[in-house]
């Protein structure tokens, strides 16, 4: 859709295909080139990427095959932009939200804002239901009463669902829009920006503070175009803060060089420990699957729960494996009860939003609902949790994802395997540990 608006390119790079020939004649639109030739190599400037050989065009001509879902750039189209003017409304007091912090959380909260006033990043690195989302609203009060444009994104478009109506709820007065693939709504400028992470490519010194949220997740781990989106999206006084239960390497070195300031807090906003993985030695279930059975031990977990009416999510390792699980399935329980879902499946959110209104007792699910998305006193069943698909972070998140409510703070974590592997052990040595230090908070 073409451009009309100066304000919707504050802070933003778009195509100069994409923005009208009146809007053009701004003195205000800075052109930069969408793709550079530096020294030997030719990159992308609104994902980062080295562009290759096999994306030459004519007339020594390239174009980015990296980010061409969000529209062709070549060398012959520039890159348009308005400096971000921070153009906003503000009042007295943008926080509606009234809840009270645990003593844990409010340090954290403190910390983070010190760390918005002197400009520096910081991860915040908390448990699974530790409450990341509310010890970010004295942070973003503080933020938005000082005029500032902030970011909050991830990943997974699921997490962004879960945390706009959040936000939205919490700062009522303040403008704000949900940016993902999937989203009908139209961009407009505003205060506050929930989008993907894929979305920041859109954005380019935008923002005086962006929130990653779920920061280790796929896609955005050791991915070279989203790690360059959220670096150039921030202006350059402005800060990061990194939000995760399980960071990956990289960030445990920055925060043990002391490149990477950290809050840590390994203990639920309910002050209950985190429920620990129970493991099943379920040998040769594949081979069952095979001749259309399940391990007699699944199906008597999934029989206990729908008997005690306790909702759950049963993981499996591939999206091949969701249509004959519940297919036999289906030969001992109403088939009405659940459905499958995966991340390209088109009708996703759909049925998240029926497992969110309990209109459904279980989820089959790939990893995609491994992390952001909370479901009320819930359980949770891995079938092959050894499988490579499963890395240790996966197996922490996932059974993070049972015991997060005040009325239920815990619950079964059945995790079926063939055999002990290094992965499942060390996610059982993790939760082990983080209760360790969990209980000396207590």
């Amino acid at each position: 859709m073409l451009i009309t608006k100066l304000s919707d390119l504050y802070g933003r790079q778009i195509n100069q295909c994409d923005v009208s020939s009146e809007l053009l004649q701004s003195k205000s639109i800075i052109s930069r080139s969408a793709i550079k030739r530096v020294k030997h190599q030719v990159i992308c400037q609104r994902c980062g990427s080295r562009i290759p050989k096999n994306a030459e065009l004519p007339n020594d001509n390239y174009y980015c095959p990296t980010c061409i879902n969000l529209g062709r750039m070549t060398t012959l189209n520039p890159l348009c932009s308005v400096k971000e003017p921070n153009c906003f409304h503000v009042t007295k007091d943008p926080m509606s939200w009234q809840g009270q912090l645990t003593r844990e959380q409010a340090r954290c909260s403190r910390e983070i804002i010190n760390g918005y006033r002197q400009h520096k990043s910081r991860l915040l690195w908390a448990v699974t239901g530790a409450g990341k989302t509310e010890m970010l609203f004295l942070g973003l009060r503080w933020a938005l009463s000082k005029n500032y444009r902030v970011g909050i994104a991830s990943p997974r478009v699921d997490v962004c669902l879960e945390l706009y109506p959040r936000i939205q709820a919490a700062f009522d007065h303040t403008s704000l829009v949900l940016l993902h693939g999937r989203s009908k709504q139209k961009y407009r400028y505003t205060q506050l920006v929930i989008c993907t992470t894929h979305q920041l490519l859109r954005f380019y010194h935008a923002f005086d503070i962006l929130i990653v949220d779920e920061v280790d997740a796929f896609p955005f781990a050791n991915n070279v175009p989203l790690t360059f989106a959220v670096r150039h999206a921030v202006k350059s006084t402005g800060c990061r803060l990194y939000l995760t239960a399980t960071p990956n390497r990289q960030l445990r070195r920055q925060v043990n060089n002391h490149q990477l300031a950290v809050s840590y807090l390994p203990l639920r906003f309910h002050r209950h420990l985190l429920p620990e993985i129970k493991c099943y030695l379920t040998f040769r279930w594949r081979a069952k699957l095979a001749k259309k059975q399940l391990p007699k031990i699944l199906i008597n977990l999934i029989k206990n729960k729908l008997d005690r009416k306790i909702r759950f999510l049963l993981f499996v390792p591939h999206v091949r494996d969701l249509k004959p699980i519940s297919k036999i399935l289906a030969q001992f329980f109403n088939h009405q009860l659940w459905t499958t879902v995966y991340s390209q499946d088109p009708d996703r959110l759909a049925k998240v939003k029926l497992m969110r209104q309990r209109k459904l007792q279980f989820l089959i699910t790939t990893t995609i609902l491994e992390r952001g998305v909370t479901f009320p006193g819930i359980d949770v069943i891995i079938l092959g949790a050894d499988d490579t698909v499963f890395s240790t972070s996966s197996l922490v998140q996932i059974a993070g994802r049972v015991g997060r409510k005040r009325d239920r703070p815990n619950g079964d974590v059945d995790y079926l395997i063939h055999s002990y592997t290094k992965r499942v052990v060390s996610a059982q040595q993790q939760i082990k540990h983080l209760n360790y230090l969990g209980a000396k908070l207590l």
